[in-house]
């Protein structure tokens, strides 16, 4: 029956996950392991998800809001007056944009090295991908960038861009939309980690959706919550492709319970900014400036996985960047965590 299963799942694609910690911990004399390897916000969402949360727990027997209206009310009285479609996770929002615009066998580019899934959704969907390179810095020509897209249904883009960590300039977004004939995803992740906002391009342009998630800085990454800035003509097309009830009622509770505590976003800012400069200064080997909650280091002669595992070994999990697109194989991704986790990996990488 295998022959039943689509040629692009039969052979060695798929998105790739970290190292567990529970199999690390099993070591010998590893007492508890810094998880920094999917870049997870150290510390539990803030009383207000988690009473928010409790609270939903209680009307369970019941479907969620398809609307996810509660979210998205507060997302208003967060971001502003936008317009906002959600999905389980960052993941499926990308899933039904792609789903809403993109028909089997057109082209959809994706700017690598990047995180690998826009690739593995679109091929999913029977589009054709195109692999559009960065430069030797991991910077984004925006002439370059149009140039390769031409043709293209949909195109994606990160900023802050996982792995590298690097972000590119609004104004260089906006050349990019002005040239492009299709539809830009901009994955704004870690967004909250940088100085760079690429709100106020919704009002310009009509081609643009900003993807963003409460998985990292709002610490909800176990409920699965994505949203996305788009323009008013795509909103309805996408409710109709969506899943429905793709958000459960905890998840909807309890991230718009979040959007209101900012003093926990501000504080998680200065600690990820705090340590993000000591992982630049303090690491032996070349580590790359990020706006992100993570930065990407080069640990060559070794290549990404030797020093996961020698890092592991150590009871610190990070992430090979081997399977990123169009990346080599002497990179290593590491998240900033705790104040424990950051020196010990620090204290690893440094005996490596």
């Amino acid at each position: 029956m295998r022959r039943l299963v689509r040629a692009c799942f039969t052979g060695t694609g798929g998105y790739s996950y970290a190292k567990k910690a529970e199999n690390v911990a099993r070591e010998p004399g590893i007492d508890r392991v810094a998880r920094l390897a999917s870049n997870e916000n150290p510390w539990p969402p803030s009383p207000a998800a988690i009473g928010a949360a409790t609270e939903a727990l209680r009307t369970v027997n019941r479907y969620p809001d398809e609307r996810a209206t509660v979210l998205v009310e507060a997302l208003r009285r967060y971001h502003g007056d936008y317009r906002f479609v959600t999905g389980a996770g960052m993941d499926g929002v990308i899933e039904t944009v792609i789903r809403t615009v993109v028909e089997p066998g057109e082209t959809v580019a994706v700017s690598t090295p990047t995180f690998s899934f826009y690739g593995i959704a679109a091929a999913a969907h029977g589009a054709r991908v195109v692999n559009v390179p960065r430069g030797e810095d991991f910077s984004v020509d925006p002439a370059e960038f149009v140039e390769a897209c031409r043709g293209a249904k949909l195109a994606f883009l990160c900023s802050p861009n996982n792995p590298t960590g690097n972000s590119i300039p609004p104004e260089d977004v906006e050349e990019i939309l002005e040239g492009m004939e299709g539809l830009l995803f901009l994955d704004n992740a870690y967004v909250d980690f940088a100085d760079t906002d690429y709100r106020p391009l919704m009002r310009r342009h009509e081609n643009l959706v900003i993807g963003r998630t409460m998985s990292k800085i709002f610490a909800l990454a176990g409920l699965r919550v994505g949203y996305a800035f788009v323009p008013e003509w795509l909103e309805p097309f996408y409710q109709k492709a969506a899943t429905p009830f793709a958000l459960n009622s905890v998840s909807l509770a309890a991230a718009a319970g979040v959007l209101a505590d900012t003093d926990r976003v501000r504080e998680t800012r200065d600690h990820i900014g705090r340590w993000r400069q000591r992982f630049l200064t303090e690491t032996p080997f070349r580590t790359y400036p990020s706006d992100a909650n993570f930065v990407m280091i080069n640990v060559a002669p070794l290549t990404g996985d030797e020093a996961t595992e020698q890092l592991a070994a150590k009871g610190v999990l990070v992430r090979s960047c081997t399977s990123f697109p169009g990346l080599g194989n002497h990179y290593i991704r590491v998240c900033i965590g705790e104040d424990w986790e950051n020196v010990r990996f620090l204290e690893a990488i440094n005996t490596l």
